[in-house]
Formats: C-alpha cells, sequence, structure tokens
C-alpha cells in the first residue's frame, strides 16, 4: 500500500505487505525460507538484475512486513532485528560514533542500560541518565558531542511520559539524532516519526505479534536518519528469521482491536486498584492521576495494557504471597501477548538521576484480553492475601 495518509489505520493493519497477485492468489504472504537464491545468467548476476540476490538481504516474507511497519509509522523504511533489544542496540549503535555522547533515560528497559554501561568501556561512549520528566530542561545536559537522546515513553516499570515535542526540539536545535523505544504505545497510539523522532523502535515481540510466541524488533526511520540505519544494518548482517516475521504478520491484522481491548481491560483494573487500601500508587498514564496525564493526553491516541502500582509497605512475604495467588496473571517476563502477567520489580539499583526511594513494592501487570472482572476477582483474592499475612 502507499502512503500512510491516504488510509485509515485499521486498513494499513488490514492491508498493508499483502500482495496476492505475488503469489498466485493467496491472501497471506507464504514463509520464504531460503539462504541462496539462484540468478537466472551470468550477465544477471554480474548486474545484480534480481529483486532478491541472498537470504539475508530480504526476501517476500519479510518485505511483507517491513512494507507494513513502514506505511503504519509513515516512515522512509523499516529494518527487521531478531529481537527487540538488538532493534535498541542497532539503532544506537548506528547513530553513534567513538567519543559520542548519549543521553538516555533513567527509566529505560534494563537491558539498554546494561548495554549502554558496557558501551562507554567497550565503545568509548559517553553515557548520561537523565530524569526522564526534564521535557525542554534536558537541554541542560546537551554537549557538543551530544549524539543521540534516547527516549522511552511511558518508561519502564514506573510508565513516566516524556514530553517528546519538546526534546525533539532541543535535539534538532544542537544537530542530535532522537531514538524512542515505542512499545507501549505503537504507532497506532503514539506516531513518533509524525512527533519528529528519528529513530521509532519497536520489541514487536508485544504487541505485535501478540501471541507470545515469537521475538522480533523493528526499527523504523525518518528520511533524515533513513541512510544511516539502512547502511548500517545491512553492515552487521541482522536477520529477522521469516517464520516469526509471518507471525509477526498474523499478529498485525488484529492489532488495532487487540490493543482497544487492551485499553478497556487496564483502565478498568487500573481504577479498581486506585481504590484499594494495600495500593499506595497506580502508574497509568491513562489514569487522571498520573503526573503526566496531561502530556499523554496530548500526544498520545490510547493507552495499551501495561500498567504498575506500589504497594503499601510491607515484608516481602506478603508480597510472594499475592503474586502467588494469582491464578490468572502468570510470572513472566515480556509482555503484550494475549494473556496476562504481573512481574515483581525492585528499582533501588537501578535508578541513578533520580533514586528510587518508595518504601512500598512495585508490581507491573501486564492486563491481557481475559473478562476485566475475572481479573479483578483475581487480584481482589490476591490483595485480600496480601493484607491477610501483613496482621
Amino acid at each position: 500500500m502507499s502512503a500512510k495518509q491516504e488510509y485509515d489505520v485499521q486498513t494499513l493493519l488490514t492491508h498493508g505487505g499483502i500482495q496476492p497477485d505475488q503469489h498466485h492468489g493467496f491472501v497471506n504472504t507464504p514463509i520464504y525460507r531460503g539462504s541462496t537464491v539462484v540468478f537466472p545468467s551470468a550477465e544477471a548476476f554480474r548486474e545484480g538484475r534480481q529483486k532478491y540476490q541472498y537470504g539475508r538481504w530480504g526476501n517476500p516474507s519479510t518485505d511483507a512486513l517491513t512494507s507494513a511497519i513502514k506505511a503504519l509509522e509513515g516512515a522512509e523504511g523499516t529494518v527487521l532485528c531478531p529481537s527487540g533489544l538488538a532493534a535498541c542496540s542497532t539503532a544506537i549503535l548506528a547513530l553513534m560514533e567513538a567519543g559520542d555522547h548519549i543521553l538516555i533515560p533513567d527509566n529505560v528497559y534494563s537491558p539498554v542500560r546494561t548495554l549502554c554501561d558496557s558501551l562507554q568501556n567497550r565503545f568509548n561512549f559517553e553515557v548520561t541518565y537523565y530524569d526522564p520528566t526534564l521535557g525542554a530542561d534536558i537541554e541542560s545536559l546537551v554537549k557538543p558531542n551530544t549524539k543521540v537522546i534516547y527516549t522511552e515513553s511511558p518508561g519502564s516499570l514506573t510508565m513516566e511520559v516524556q514530553d517528546i515535542p519538546a526534546i525533539v526540539r532541543v535535539a534538532r536545535t544542537h544537530g542530535a539524532f532522537t531514538i524512542t523505544d515505542n512499545t507501549w504505545g505503537t504507532p497506532l497510539f503514539f506516531p513518533a516519526i509524525e512527533h519528529g523522532i528519528d529513530l521509532s523502535v519497536m520489541a514487536a515481540t508485544k504487541y505485535i505479534v501478540g501471541h507470545s510466541d515469537a521475538m522480533l524488533g523493528t526499527i523504523s526511520a525518518s528520511p533524515r536518519a533513513w541512510d544511516k540505519i539502512k547502511s548500517f544494518h545491512a553492515l552487521t548482517g541482522i536477520f529477522a528469521s521469516p517464520d516469526d516475521v509471518t507471525l509477526a504478520l498474523r499478529g498485525l491484522r488484529t492489532l488495532h482491536v487487540r490493543l482497544e481491548r487492551h485499553q478497556r481491560n487496564a483502565i478498568a483494573v487500573g481504577k479498581w486498584l486506585e481504590q484499594r487500601s494495600e495500593v499506595k500508587s497506580v502508574f497509568y498514564p491513562a489514569l487522571e492521576s498520573h503526573p503526566q496525564h496531561n502530556l499523554w493526553k496530548r500526544d498520545f491516541k490510547g493507552a495499551s495494557g501495561l500498567l504498575s502500582f506500589v504497594t503499601r509497605e510491607a515484608p516481602q512475604a506478603c508480597v510472594d504471597k499475592l503474586v502467588d495467588s494469582l491464578k490468572l496473571f502468570s510470572i513472566g517476563y515480556s509482555w503484550g501477548g494475549f494473556e496476562s502477567l504481573v512481574l515483581p520489580a525492585t528499582l533501588q539499583s537501578i535508578r541513578t538521576a533520580k533514586p528510587w526511594e518508595e518504601p512500598g513494592h512495585l508490581i507491573r501487570l501486564h492486563v491481557g484480553l481475559e473478562d476485566a472482572d475475572d481479573l479483578i476477582r483475581d487480584l481482589e483474592e490476591a490483595l485480600n492475601e496480601f493484607s491477610k499475612n501483613l496482621k
């Protein structure tokens, strides 16, 4: 399909990347597995006169997904990576050189923080972690060698919403690039490139795939950054499995309806949690109690199913009992699938720009596609166990 603005997002999700005329009338692009691609002649080989020339350089499966994501993002181009973390690291490395400075939000996805800590020593990158609520005040941290300002909005675990337009203006003023991890909102709820972001990264493992059965990352670029990410991606030989790509294409078709249900359920759960005496605070941008609710309302078109809450101060045993008592929320990493998940988290050791001093326990929920009342009953029983063990 052509330009994003010509079609509603629901239409893009349904038809993006589909070319039945290229595949004998089949609606879905077949899975193209392969490394070697043969040429019809020596001349064709010598001149590279063939759309597909080697498996790592793309095939009809990967083209179907990249064209669909490109249209959804309104991007100049999209590349695929074998995981969300691979997409984050590829985006950073594509823009940075030895001696460059990068600004990273203090609430960034922890593996990205670990990566950046390593890059400081291995590649002579300078890294500064910043308070994600700075907005335009981030300019005070910009240095002459600042090459990238990285954002993640809402941020991991504590869900701060960043003032992306203000940060983009600062970056452009100083000639820096911007990257955002847009996994939570996806382009449906936050059109990152439309807001001026140079590289929009998603862990497609989560909402794009949507079924907890494949790992994948995407990087979509503005015209300003496309040549950099395209060339670096090719140089490093990064490739996504056509089987995982096909699962992502399947998930993409229902993304809109799934996110609507995730949002509806998460709002119901979040509002209910706010009324519980065991809960000190709920972190979910769609709630009016969220500190950056107005920013979310200004820039986002919706909210997904990921939220966090802080319990009142309690022994660890009470929190363990709460988590272990849940029947519909399974304990596990990742999120974005159809099922609900719970993850207890500790932040004291991984926040530096704005130390985490909350005495309560942080618990992250991914609110799935189950019936909201069933999920609330499950949480009610678990919180009752929390209170019972507190006495």
